[in-house]
């Protein structure tokens, strides 16, 4: 089995799901306007719960499976690695059994409890996802814990497509039926693209179980773990991740209850908490996510590959795997955050036209990229340390500022559903803080301000002012919004790119360790845009 290298596989991830987000934004944001502020309300209901649900299913066990799977491998112990991933699908199917079957029973009293009854169809559509994609989860962290992220993302693709075809095609069927109808069919598309992922991840292993085999039976025989050793020492890794990546969708069930009831508080009728609500979980949320697919992905690579350092006892390793996957995600999320939040007005009027207002929520909620993107990178290391516990206190303190912000700010009539967006800021904030000095403490990693923090600043405040000049001058141009829109988005990453390299905060060692990193960095010193 091939080995990819942590940025390597980093980016295959990334690849795959930046093309996932593309075809889920041709999803997402042609969804809202069909099926308006009131489909997605249905749809949002039901969401929370499926992703809860699917959290405590399948978070935890997968990145298990890659750490175990990963610190066997590097041991040369392909045989128990094997093992230990067909244990995992055993537990992983009953899991899957139970968690769809729970909520098929609980759909129609639930959705009455969330006083939204209307969800019911969009509830029932996504429970049967919760079977397939267990299973599909399963394969991934197999193959991710031999650092082969190439049936991830094929996975990945092909769920999505599922998910929109489907998903899509549904909705318009169904919504001379009615909304709720539509948002039923919009939601099944989750368990048409849980089939599609299983399906296609499936094959992959079909096609390379001979190599697998072959790499099995030829791997010195071992001392065995028993299956329940087996699945005891997963739980051990999966409780506490799958308690950490329960916050979030936790949260965003309490969002739910408190955000609409805090609306209505504030003067707002039950249709316009509801409307507001979309706009925050059906939208503007949906753009806030599009760049957090790198640093997932880059999340997602370090788990196994700190994993296997550890292993061998590189502390140096270690440290510089953990450096670059930190720096990696400021360099992402800071550009996004800034460019989400300057030109929120003209990106929201090109998507949801009927809803301009829904930018807003985009100016405030855009400044959680860069916090997120520190959650996500430093949880992968602390998970690939061994200390998955210190995320999970981290982000239940973060969700603590979040619920305590959102409650009174939502309150404030003038302030609404902004309020909500400013909570989810300040949480993701304190907990990218926490789990930051969690790294530091464990591996003793030192991030030089200059470079790691103000070089990055420079380089985004000059990408900030050149995209709101690049959009004034180029709407001047042509009077059209996309266009001056795009412009800005395009040449805001180039302006971004070229500061960054000509400030030297990425260098040349750093670029190197990338797919073809060294050709780069090689024409970048050509040009005089690259100084070490």
């Amino acid at each position: 089995m091939q080995k990819h290298s942590l940025l390597k596989g980093a980016l295959i991830l990334s690849v795959a799901g930046i093309i996932v987000k593309i075809i889920g934004a041709i999803y997402r944001i042609p969804l809202a306007n069909i099926i308006t502020s009131e489909g997605m309300g249905y749809y949002q209901t039901a969401y929370p719960i499926y992703i809860f649900l699917l959290t405590i299913s399948t978070a935890g066990i997968p990145t298990a499976i890659s750490k175990l799977v990963s610190e066997r491998t590097a041991l040369g112990d392909r045989k128990e690695a094997h093992r230990i991933f067909r244990v995992s699908f055993a537990a992983l199917l009953v899991i899957g059994i139970v968690s769809s079957t729970i909520l098929l029973a609980v759909a129609k009293p639930l959705v009455f409890i969330l006083g939204n009854p209307k969800a019911y169809y969009a509830m029932l559509a996504v429970a049967p996802a919760l079977f397939f994609v267990p299973l599909m989860s399963a394969f991934r962290g197999y193959f991710q814990g031999m650092q082969n992220m190439l049936p991830t993302a094929l996975s990945q693709i092909f769920e999505q497509l599922g998910r929109v075809i489907v998903g899509f095609a549904l909705a318009i069927i169904l919504l001379p039926r009615g909304t709720e109808y539509a948002a039923g069919g919009a939601s099944f598309g989750a368990t048409s693209g849980a089939i599609a992922g299983m399906a296609i991840v499936y094959i992959v292993y079909l096609y390379n179980r001979g190599r697998i085999m072959s790499e099995v039976e030829s791997s010195p025989a071992v001392i065995r773990d028993s299956a329940g050793t087996i699945l005891y020492k997963l739980l051990a890794i999966a409780v506490p991740i799958t308690l950490g990546a329960s916050v979030i969708p936790l949260m965003d069930m309490i969002d739910l209850g408190v955000v609409m009831r805090r609306l209505q508080f504030a003067g707002f009728s039950v249709t316009e908490a509801n409307s507001l609500y979309g706009q925050l979980k059906g939208m503007a949320a949906t753009l806030v996510n599009f760049p957090q697919v790198i640093t997932i992905a880059l999340a997602a690579s370090l788990v196994p590959a700190i994993s296997e350092s550890s292993a061998r006892e590189d502390s140096d390793g270690v440290i510089r795997k953990a450096e670059v996957g930190l720096k990696a995600g400021i360099l992402i999320g800071l550009p996004a955050a800034v460019g989400l939040s300057v030109l929120a007005r003209p990106i929201m009027m090109m998507l949801y036209p009927k809803e301009p207002e829904v930018w807003r929520v985009l100016q405030v909620l855009g400044f959680g990229v860069i916090f997120l993107s520190i959650v996500q990178t430093a949880t992968g290391v602390l998970q690939g340390l061994g200390k998955p516990v210190l995320p999970v206190k981290n982000m239940l303190i973060g969700s603590g500022f979040k619920l305590v912000v959102s409650y009174v700010l939502t309150g404030i009539a003038w302030i609404n559903i902004r309020g909500a967006a400013l909570g989810t800021v300040i949480g993701y904030m304190v907990a990218g803080m926490l789990n930051y000095w969690d790294v530091k403490k464990e591996t003793g990693i030192r991030l030089g301000i200059l470079n790691f923090i103000m070089k990055p600043i420079i380089a985004v405040l000059g990408m900030a002012a050149g995209v709101t000049a690049v959009y004034g001058w180029v709407y001047r141009l042509s009077v059209s919004n996309t266009i001056s829109t795009l412009s800005a988005v395009i040449l805001g990453a180039i302006i971004y790119g070229i500061l960054l390299l000509v400030l030297g905060g990425i260098t040349s060692q750093e670029l190197n360790m990338m797919p073809g990193g060294k050709r780069l960095s090689r024409l970048f010193k050509k040009i005089g845009l690259m100084r070490k």
